[in-house]
């Protein structure tokens, strides 16, 4: 099954994953319309200009915008396919919330008509898809849904979800693997036949809530893992050991890779998606529950063990090195570097300055606090303590002579060889 010709999409959302998704798109010969509900975004993008940091990102935005190949918008327009890549946040109780998925599906229901495609990219609780699907069919009565009709469906409705790497993003979408998730088969082949326009990777067809549950699964699977390096640096503090070592050592046998600790779980899928499988199973998922936990504590257990270095030094100065999730990017969403460099900027003041090269200014938890943000060659003029957060590439190449004299909680293994852990 083939379109005539390509189709016209509208991707709703441009953040992290929609904006990179949209350009592939309009890159692979698709007329592509982006839309946002910040105008701030829409009209940066217009400029073919970008609002995120992501590698060879700007190049190809400015390319397809110039091409005629991506326009923005406020609003939803008619479209052959509708990509759906809108936030799913959790609330205080770790329920998922999908307003926004719905609130998209709203205003593509306004403008659907008969062989379009809708199809969701967002990470989402089990069953978001048929959701979907029954507002689609309370809406638009004359539109036979799939899975509701005795009758051929007018449209398709599908999950694929992305599984990329911030600083890999655009590389990842294309070559890795796809799992398309259908409300029929009929939807997941209309689907899979648009995601070939771009995707190099093998597509695999299967049901939307397999789909849905196979991502939730894959950033629960990276939680779990992460919780036992975590929990294992945490006693390693504990009783005084060199946990960096010990994994380095552990991992010599030829069936453990535990993966390295760090100052706790952060960004938008990790830290959030494996509460969508507690909430939707709380009886049965026990570890997952477990793992969230002890990742979570691992932030509070960092921010004590600083804490403790600080109250030994009293009038030292402090420099929190990174605010990011992870290495070499600008997102610092659910980071739990920032947490920690926040909280000790708003106990320790002025002595606490901040080093984050994929930052001009300060996020918004710093307001209120004499912190300051300035680059890795003052702090190593100025600084006695130097807290590593976040394994930049510029951090990793301090050399020894440079940080001999500081005192160094270091939470990412950034400088095997000067390991200082409070006692």
């Amino acid at each position: 099954m083939r379109y005539d010709k390509k189709p016209t999409v509208c991707v709703i959302g441009l953040g992290y994953i929609g904006l990179p998704t949209a350009a592939i798109i309009a890159r692979a010969g698709c007329q592509v319309l982006g839309v946002d509900v910040d105008k701030n975004v829409v009209d940066t993008i217009a400029q073919g200009k970008i609002h995120i940091e992501e590698v060879e990102l700007d190049g190809l935005v400015q390319g397809v915008v110039s091409r005629g190949m991506l326009h923005t918008s406020l609003e939803v327009q008619p479209s052959d396919v509708f990509v759906v890549a809108v936030p799913t946040p959790f609330g205080e109780d770790k329920a998922p919330d999908t307003s926004y998925i719905l609130a998209a599906t709203q205003k593509i229901a306004e403008v659907l008509k008969a062989g379009d495609t809708i199809i969701l990219e967002s990470t989402s609780p089990v069953g978001t898809t048929k959701k979907m699907r029954d507002m689609i069919a309370s809406l638009r009565p004359d539109l036979k849904v799939p899975g509701l009709s005795d009758e051929a469906p007018d449209i398709a409705i599908a999950y694929c979800p992305e599984r990329v790497l911030p600083g890999k993003i655009l590389e990842e979408l294309i070559y890795n693997d796809r799992s398309i998730g259908g409300i029929t088969p009929r939807c997941a082949r209309k689907a899979l036949t648009f995601y070939k326009y771009f995707v190099r990777g093998e597509c695999v067809t299967t049901d939307a809530e397999s789909a849905e549950m196979t991502k939730l699964v894959e950033n629960a699977y990276r939680d779990v893992n992460i919780a036992f390096a975590n929990e294992l640096s945490i006693i390693s503090d504990k009783m005084g050991l060199n946990i960096w070592e010990i994994i380095k050592l552990a991992n010599r046998h030829p069936r453990v890779n535990i993966l390295q600790p760090g100052p706790g779980v952060g960004g938008h899928c990790i830290a959030v998606d494996p509460w969508f499988i507690v909430h939707s199973a709380p009886e049965e998922s026990p570890l997952i529950r477990t793992a969230r936990t002890v990742n979570d504590y691992k932030t509070d257990h960092v921010l004590g063990q600083v804490k403790h270095i600080i109250e030994q030094n009293p009038s030292a100065k402090i420099a929190c090195l990174g605010l990011a999730f992870k290495a070499n990017i600008d997102d610092f969403r659910e980071s739990p570097a920032k947490k920690i460099a926040a909280c000790l900027a708003r106990e320790y003041g002025e002595r606490v300055s901040i080093v984050e090269p994929y930052a001009s200014i300060l996020p918004t938890e710093f307001e209120n606090t004499a912190a300051e943000l300035i680059d890795i060659d003052k702090a190593i003029a100025d600084c006695e303590i130097f807290v590593a957060l976040v394994d930049h590439d510029i951090f990793k190449s301090i050399p020894l002579a440079e940080r001999s004299n500081k005192i160094v909680y270091d939470t990412r293994g950034i400088w095997p060889d000067q390991i200082r852990n409070p006692e």
